[in-house]
């Protein structure tokens, strides 16, 4: 079962400010110390990101915070490619190891430290919002 989303106070604030800044449609915000990760829907991507980036400069200026954006898909494996796609992902395996379900993505070989982060960082934030929209638990760059 995928993880429950919950949406605090602070994260609607942070949707409904992404949402008038992009005019996109937010379907999961996730905040973390340094980051907030924005899904949306279907092909609005490039809309919420903007011409030459300019609504990630707009909502880093006003939230201090690194903006990663993620469009949804219903496909498992296209979803994570869109998680990891500022590096360049190949492929994507998905595969059942005991009770759990992993994935394992193969990206662009200058990028793997970045898509793993400091101290596996990114991978973890990866990990958690693909859990929150489809069952899997666990992943690992290749």
């Amino acid at each position: 079962m995928a993880a429950d989303i919950v949406l605090n106070e602070d994260t609607l604030r942070y949707i409904r400010l992404f949402e008038g800044v992009t005019k996109t449609n937010v379907r999961d915000c996730m905040v973390t110390k340094d980051k907030l990760v924005f899904v949306v829907d279907k092909s609005q991507g490039n809309k919420a990101v903007g011409k030459k980036g300019e609504h990630m400069l707009t909502m880093k200026d006003r939230t201090g915070k690194d903006i990663q954006v993620v469009e949804y898909s219903e496909d498992p494996e296209q979803f994570v490619k869109n998680v990891f796609f500022i590096y360049g992902p190949q492929k994507v395996v998905i595969e059942k190891r005991d009770n759990i379900t992993h994935a394992t993505v193969t990206v662009d070989p200058k990028l793997k430290g970045r898509a793993i982060g400091k101290e596996g960082r990114n991978l973890r934030i990866a990990r958690d919002i693909v859990n929150r929209h489809h069952e899997i638990q666990s992943i690992s760059v290749d």
